[in-house]
């Protein structure tokens, strides 16, 4: 009984939030407060180690982000750039074993100084020394497993620097969300990137950012009626049969 109070009060509390969404779409996540909001809306440190004479900005020379011929690549805390998403990943494995052994052993005392014999007399009838011991052995193994894998993504977002590291890498985190109807379509990347990765459009691939996390998936009806019920979760993990 204890049991069902329980797992009754569970279900209640953890489908309370689900209620709250019922006959409206899923809310999206903040991005006040987050860190690439507090890193866009920080100061930057002032450069203390640089002692180079100031450029006059409207020179075409300058090394400015806004100027002609400046580097406009993402360099510092704050700074935006885009992320490109191209996975087109196969794995295919097949292995395959097959073993088999025979093994066959015969002893026996047929003569051994008349012995054998006398003890013949006293052995059940059919027993004999002649062939006191025979064994056989066989055994056999087969094996067979596959694994095959095709995975293919093609995303695109803008990505914040929100830190940037004492040994020159910057530290990237991003989502971008999109709602269409009472779906919400959610895509997350995280890591650290070297500068001198970024490309001159300002982008980088995600085969170059160590330490990688990204996640695209979404919640809504639908993701909603893709899952299965709680219930049905909590019985499938209790129950032994």
């Amino acid at each position: 009984m204890r049991l069902i109070v329980c797992l009754c009060a569970v279900s209640l509390i953890t489908g309370c939030d689900r209620l709250a969404h019922v006959g409206r779409a899923p809310d999206f996540n903040p991005v006040e407060g987050s860190p690439p909001h507090s890193a866009m809306y920080s100061l930057p440190l002032p450069m203390v180690t640089d002692r180079r004479k100031p450029v006059d900005q409207a020179s075409l020379w300058s090394s400015n982000q806004r100027s002609l011929l400046g580097d406009r690549r993402a360099q510092h805390r704050g700074d935006i750039l885009t992320v490109v998403i191209e996975i087109d990943d196969r794995a295919e494995i097949s292995n395959a074993t097959d073993r088999n052994r025979s093994a066959s052993e015969t002893a026996g005392v047929p003569n051994f100084l008349g012995l054998p014999q006398r003890i013949d007399r006293k052995l059940p009838q059919g027993a004999s020394l002649a062939s006191a011991i025979e064994t056989s052995s066989d055994s056999a193994y087969s094996g067979d497993g596959s694994v095959k894998r095709n995975e293919k993504m093609t995303l695109r977002v803008a990505v914040t620097v929100v830190e940037d590291l004492p040994n020159g890498v910057l530290r990237i985190e991003g989502s971008q969300e999109v709602r269409v109807n009472f779906e919400l379509r959610e895509l997350l990347v995280d890591g650290y990137v070297r500068p001198q990765d970024i490309s001159r459009q300002n982008e980088i691939t995600y085969d170059k950012i160590a330490g990688a996390r990204i996640s695209y998936g979404g919640r809504g009806q639908i993701t909603d009626v893709q899952q299965p019920r709680y219930g049905q979760q909590i019985t499938d993990i209790l129950w032994p049969f």
